[in-house]
Formats: C-alpha cells, sequence, structure tokens
C-alpha cells in the first residue's frame, strides 16, 4: 500500500479552524489598500469597518466564491510540448525563493551577487531535471533594471526552457507586460488563458493585510487564469501567534480572503492553497524556515486546502544552513519530506538554501535526485502474489550449490528498476573505487553534472519575429520611469517597500 498522508489535525480541529477563520474574516475582516478592490468586496456583501477600515467578509459571501475554485488545472511550458496536471491528488515538484546571491566556492564569502548568466543557467538547469517541473524567478537578476527585470526574465523563459514559468504579482504593470509578452511567445491572448504558462504569487502580509501591490497584479492573473499562488509568510510568535493553531487559523483566514478575492476578480480563476510560513526564531527574531514546525505549518495547511477541494503549496528543500553542512542536509530533507508526506500538490523552493535567499545550481540537482527519493518513499510497499515471488524464495533456498542468491533470478531483473530506486549522485562504492574516481563528496559530483549540462544543452529555439517584437517590449519596460510605475499602480508614497524584501525602491534605485 502507499504511504498514507501525514496528518497533524483532525476532522474535529479542522472544523474548529475553519469556523474561527470565518469568525475573523466576518469580524475583523482585512485590511485593503486598493479602493477599488475594497470596492468590489462592497458591492458583493462586504461591509467596511468605519473604525479599522477593515473589509469584513460574511461567511454567504466566502462559501459561495470558494465553489468556484477549481480542484485543478494544467500547467504548459512555451511551446505547449510540455504540461503537467496540478491536482488535489497528485504531488508535483518546483523551485521557488528569492535568491540575490548564488554559490561561487571562488569567493571567500562562499557567495556572489547574482546576475542575468546565473538565471538563464537555473532556467536551463531546471529544464533538464526529471521530477521538478517548473521554474520561476528564483535567481533575481541584479545587472538589470528592476522595474524591468520580470521582462527580461520572460525573454530567457522563452530562450532557455520548454518548462512552465513563475513570477510575483508585483502590479498590474508588470503583471501585464508578462501577459503581453507570453501571449506574443504563445500565439495571443486566447491560449495564454486556455492554456496556462504562468504561476503567480501573491503573499499576503500577515496578520490579515492584502497590500496594494499585490492585489493590483493578482487582478491581472486572475483575469488571464494563470494559477496563483496565495501563500501567507507568517511567522509564528512575531507576525502570527505563537501557538501553531493560532498561526493556522489566521493564515488559514488570509488565504481564503485572498482566495475569495480572486474569485470576484474572475470566477473560476484557477489557484493554490498555500503556505511557505515558520516559526519566528525566539532567540534571534529571524524567521526558521527549516525549523521542524515548519512541517508541522505545513501539514495543517495540506489538510486545510483538502477540506476546501482545492490545490495545495507548500516549501520543501528548505534550511537556515549558511553552507552545505549536515544542517543544510537534514533540514532540506525534513521539510521537503514533511510536505510531500502530509499530501501537498505543488512543493516549492528546490535549489535554495540560507532561508531561500541563496541559490545554488549543485542543490538544484540534488534536490531532484532528493524528490526521486521521496517519490519512491510514497509509493510504499506493493504487495501481491508476484511481488511476494514465493516460488523464486522456495528455488533460492533450496538451491544445491554454495553462495545461491538472487541476483541471476527472472524475478529481480523484472522488478529491480520498480522497487528499488537507482540514484545518481549517492555514492554506495567502496572507498578505494571512491578514491579511485577523485574522492568527491555529493556537491563536487553535482557541479561536474551543471558543468556538463550547461556546456551540452541545447536550448528550443524562438521564432525570430517572437524574439524581435520581445526584445522590442523590452527596450519600451525599459523607458519608464519609477514615477510611471508609481502613478500607474495607484501609489504616491516617495518610495515603495518590495514584497517579501527589506528593500525600498527608490528613482536611482532602478537605472
Amino acid at each position: 500500500m502507499k504511504i498514507k498522508h501525514l496528518e497533524v489535525l483532525s476532522k474535529d480541529e479542522i472544523e474548529a479552524i475553519n469556523s474561527a477563520s470565518l469568525n475573523l474574516l466576518f469580524t475583523v475582516g482585512l485590511k485593503i489598500d486598493s479602493k477599488e478592490v475594497k470596492t468590489l468586496f462592497v458591492n458583493h456583501g462586504a461591509e467596511i469597518d468605519n473604525e479599522t477600515n477593515f473589509i469584513k467578509l460574511p461567511e454567504s459571501l466566502v462559501k459561495e466564491q470558494m465553489k468556484k475554485v477549481p480542484s485543478s488545472f494544467k500547467l504548459h511550458g512555451p511551446d505547449g510540448s510540455f504540461n503537467f496536471e496540478v491536482n488535489t491528488t497528485s504531488t508535483k515538484f518546483a523551485t521557488i525563493g528569492t535568491p540575490v546571491k548564488i554559490y561561487d566556492p571562488s569567493r571567500k564569502s562562499g557567495v556572489r551577487k547574482t546576475v542575468m548568466a546565473d538565471t538563464i543557467k537555473q532556467i536551463r538547469i531546471v529544464d533538464s531535471l526529471k521530477h521538478i517541473l517548473c521554474s520561476h524567478v528564483d535567481v533575481w537578476p541584479g545587472d538589470v533594471k528592476y522595474t524591468a527585470l520580470h521582462a527580461h526574465c520572460i525573454y530567457q523563459w522563452a530562450k532557455n526552457t520548454r518548462k512552465p514559468y513563475g513570477l510575483g504579482c508585483f502590479g498590474k504593470v508588470a503583471s501585464q507586460d508578462m501577459m503581453n509578452m507570453v501571449s506574443t511567445v504563445v500565439g495571443g491572448d486566447e491560449e495564454l488563458i486556455k492554456n496556462p504558462r504562468l504561476v503567480g504569487f501573491v503573499n499576503p502580509t500577515s496578520p490579515l493585510h492584502l497590500p496594494h501591490i499585490m492585489t493590483n497584479g493578482y487582478e491581472v492573473f486572475a483575469k488571464y487564469k494563470q494559477p496563483t499562488i496565495i501563500a501567507p509568510e507568517a511567522l509564528a510568535g512575531i507576525s502570527a501567534p505563537v501557538t501553531l493553531a493560532g498561526l493556522l487559523t489566521q493564515t488559514n483566514a488570509e488565504v481564503i480572503g485572498g482566495i475569495v478575492l480572486g474569485q470576484l476578480f474572475n470566477p473560476g480563476a484557477p489557484v493554490f492553497f498555500g503556505t511557505v510560513s515558520c516559526c519566528g526564531d525566539m532567540r534571534t527574531g529571524n524567521s526558521a524556515l527549516g525549523s521542524i514546525e515548519t512541517g508541522l505549518i505545513t501539514t495543517g495547511m495540506a489538510q486545510m486546502a483538502r477540506y476546501y477541494n482545492i490545490p495545495s503549496r507548500g516549501p520543501g528543500g528548505i534550511t537556515d544552513s549558511k553552507c552545505f553542512d549536515i544542517q543544510n542536509g537534514f533540514e532540506r530533507y525534513q521539510t521537503l519530506f514533511f510536505a510531500a508526506q502530509a499530501g501537498i500538490n505543488y512543493i516549492t523552493c528546490a535549489g535554495t538554501y540560507e532561508e531561500t535567499l541563496v541559490e545554488a545550481l549543485e542543490l538544484l540537482v540534488i534536490d531532484d535526485e532528493l524528490v526521486g527519493v521521496v517519490k519512491r518513499a510514497l509509493e510504499g510497499v506493493t504487495v501481491n502474489d508476484e511481488t511476494i515471488g514465493l516460488e523464486v524464495i522456495k528455488k533460492v533456498a533450496t538451491a544445491n550449490k554454495t553462495g545461491s542468491n538472487y541476483l541471476g533470478e527472472a524475478h529481480t531483473r523484472k522488478f529491480m528498476k520498480k522497487e528499488l530506486y537507482l540514484p545518481k549522485l549517492i555514492n554506495r562504492e567502496r572507498r578505494s573505487t571512491w578514491v579511485k574516481k577523485g574522492s568527491k563528496d555529493i556537491i563536487g559530483v553535482a557541479s561536474d553534472i551543471v558543468e556538463k549540462t550547461l556546456k551540452d544543452y541545447s536550448p528550443p529555439e524562438l521564432d525570430k519575429d517572437i524574439e524581435k517584437k520581445l526584445l522590442d517590449y523590452i527596450k519600451e519596460v525599459e523607458s519608464r520611469s519609477l514615477e510611471y510605475f508609481k502613478q500607474a499602480e495607484g501609489i504616491f508614497a516617495k518610495s515603495i517597500s518590495i514584497i517579501g524584501t527589506d528593500v525600498e525602491l527608490k528613482e536611482d534605485d532602478i537605472k
């Protein structure tokens, strides 16, 4: 039988969290920055609290809109030749993070700032992997204009992979740029809407806040029906209650509120019921993504997603480690296996470390191997007459020769590839053989694979007319000022905070 889903909540506890979340949405509500979004909610039966200016969502509105969410959808690559289905019963694996640094052993610190060349390499490595099916803007190139970063990345995605892609919903301008460029690649808006290529990201700001930039971009993603992850990044004890039940209740309300908004934007818009929440480290005040509590939170949110029959997204393969040590290994496997056994439908974060702020192409290759191991574990043990192999046991056990074994048996040849995961990186050779081959650790072996993959890589061909249109579009995006961006988004502050970072963007920062 297959391994059963790991659960941390009983049916009664799920109902209790659901009830408390609905209570929060109705009695407290959501902080909404956008006037247009406030009006949209009110026009569908929500109320504005005149004291707090929060939008209160009645239970009837929530339940009506949650029914409209699809339980499955497909994601496609640029030319449509590669696709996979996301649903509520299977598990798929992908990358994600916000690395602004990349592993570089030639540097004293072991890392350096990321550039576009790193972004291209990351896209190509993901394209070559067996188990990791989608890449995102995991490597943020620091050598291009920030407000044009999304356009440069879409162009490189179209040129360098056959798999889908993901980006944050960073405002209506950038999000519409993405749709325009991808529509150019795939042959029009109708094709893009029918066969989605992009994964969007909306991160509610805990507690109970849907920020302006995110809701602006979310509207565009919903309009084009590109699957969008609604995932709070709450920290237990800092931006959410320190109790995991309290965090689950608060973030559940935040996700539900985001999902309801998506359905108001466009009924039937596909979404992921997401989480990337963890506990705050009470000694340092930092996040603890690699903690055991992350696995417990992820498991709880997987159960809530199944309760609502919506595909889930959760983190796996994450670590707080700053180097390739044992902590890096056990945290990334711990969080990966927790998410997979919990039944998360879309597990992300392959290839990152140091709280997803640093990328390592070597870790992408290693994580692909780890995913293969985890997928084999989830298959469990198949028991039937053939797999029991009673006759072959009798034959080998009663053979009249010394050293009889199963290596030469047809039963072994038939089942060895089905039953046993055959790793590419995990070393099981004798020490003498390992020494003769250079005594390489797993990072060294993965580094060789990265080097060979990039050397031999053959990117898909991009039509020259399409490529010219994309490059012309990038020039248009590059010509915009920060003032244009702010006015288009309806934001009039002197600087703009970048969601998920400690960065404040000013005019001089984007040149």
